[in-house]
């Protein structure tokens, strides 16, 4: 028997249907509510609204649980790879070895970017954010591919145009860090994995070639990984609202890319070396800043603590600290902006305020750190975290775009509270 929630508006009942997902989480269908009653919700910032039921990833923000594909996040970061989170998440099920293969050759055959693109990156001056540049690159990438622009793709284009953004995404990425520093542009090499060449290609120069260090590699794949998928969150909600019009699905990664910009979203973790750093520049002195992020007549943010749907220890957080340790040990590195990272974390995890209102350290603080460790750039940050979440934009579009008949361009409704109705004034009847 279907359950029902029951509203009563001006005396008036209504029954409205739920709706129970696989880990029996209950959403109220609200679909009908206008027609029915001429009423509709307001919930600013979408906290406790569901824009649609998907299959690809699962939180428990209560719990500290992410899932992709019903698969624990932890397990997919020990025993899987990026790119084959990429394919599970984008086509559901993890590859078998011949589907792997097929899959790896096709994204590194769609890696060459059409040479006359080259111009577009030298027009940008050279210190243009990199996300800027991104962007504009993938909405550009719709020109030089008109084929793959039909809003009713069958399965073979979608293939094709989800391997061209997931190979050339990371060489735009790459691209642009390197006009930022004014370096000659590195092209991809065949015997190289995903990852080792995204690092190829940003640090090996004309005059030194980078080497692969494993336990950088794999630190980054997982941050790949543990980035590549989180809900409806802001970027991805984007991803499917663009989508929802049948733009092509390289303008709606594009409005992903700059959504994602915002220092409330994937800037977090750039806005937390900058923390960092205005923690140095005063002193270093760690306490005094915790005393200043508890007062609440103070303006200073403590960024990378706390998250909107973890109440419990971000699972990613717990993953990608492990990795940061190793790679600052295996580096060696003796960095102060480092030290006070570790000064902040260790008085988050002990200081009553902290505990009590759980604000741990989560995804953003740790990435942060580690790709500073990397020597990726403070303004490279969210880049990374774009090429990391760009299979979970990709299988979102593509579970909107195979809903066929059920697919509706997103249209949310608003209360209005401007002027009512007023007469028109000629200008020269207006009171100065």
């Amino acid at each position: 028997m279907q359950e029902t929630a029951k509203l009563e508006l001006n005396g008036i009942p209504y029954e409205l249907p739920v709706v129970t997902g696989t880990e029996n989480e209950k959403g109220v269908d609200i679909s009908r509510l206008k027609a029915q009653t001429g009423y509709i919700t307001l919930d600013s910032g979408y906290a406790n609204t569901g824009s649609c039921v998907s299959s690809i990833t699962y939180i428990d923000g209560d719990q500290g649980i992410l899932r992709y594909r019903g698969y624990d996040i932890a397990d997919l970061c020990e025993k899987s790879t990026f790119m084959e989170v990429c394919y599970l998440l984008i086509y559901g099920e993890l590859p078998s070895a011949g589907d792997f293969v097929s899959f790896k050759d096709k994204v590194l055959y769609h890696s060459l970017i059409h040479e006359d693109m080259k111009s577009f990156f030298t027009a940008y001056p050279g210190h243009a954010h990199p996300m800027a540049i991104l962007s504009a690159m993938v909405c550009s990438l719709s020109v030089y591919h008109p084929e793959l622009l039909q809003p009713d793709q069958g399965a073979g284009e979608k293939d094709e145009t989800m391997a061209h953004l997931l190979s050339k995404v990371r060489v735009l990425a790459a691209f642009a860090y390197k006009r930022s520093v004014g370096e000659a542009f590195v092209y991809t090499k065949p015997e190289l994995d995903y990852i080792s060449n995204f690092m190829h290609m940003m640090f090996t120069t004309p005059v030194k070639l980078h080497q692969t260090d494993e336990v950088i590699r794999k630190a980054l794949d997982v941050l790949m990984i543990l980035h590549a998928d989180h809900e409806q969150n802001c970027s991805t909600s984007t991803v499917r609202m663009v989508g929802s019009s049948k733009a092509n699905l390289f303008a709606a990664i594009s409005a992903g890319i700059c959504a994602l910009w915002g220092p409330l979203h994937g800037g977090a973790n750039q806005a937390v070396i900058e923390m960092l750093e205005q923690i140095a520049a005063d002193g270093g002195n760690c306490k005094k800043f915790m005393d200043k992020a508890k007062d609440k007549n103070d303006p200073f943010r403590l960024m990378g603590f706390g998250h909107r749907v973890y109440k419990n220890y971000d699972p990613r957080a717990q993953i990608i600290k492990k990795y940061c340790d190793q790679v600052l040990h295996h580096l060696g590195i003796d960095d102060p902006i480092l030290e006070i990272a570790k000064g902040l974390e260790e008085l988050a995890l002990t200081d009553p305020y902290f505990i009590e209102r759980k604000l741990y350290p989560n995804v953003d603080f740790y990435s942060g750190i580690l790709y500073r460790a990397m020597k990726i750039p403070t303004n490279m940050f969210t880049v990374m975290f774009a090429l990391g979440r760009l299979p979970g934009w990709i299988a979102h579009w593509k579970e909107m775009i195979d809903e066929a008949g059920a697919l509706k361009i997103a249209r949310p409704r608003q209360i209005y509270t401007g002027e009512p109705l007023r007469a028109y004034t000629p200008i020269n009847q207006r009171a100065a």
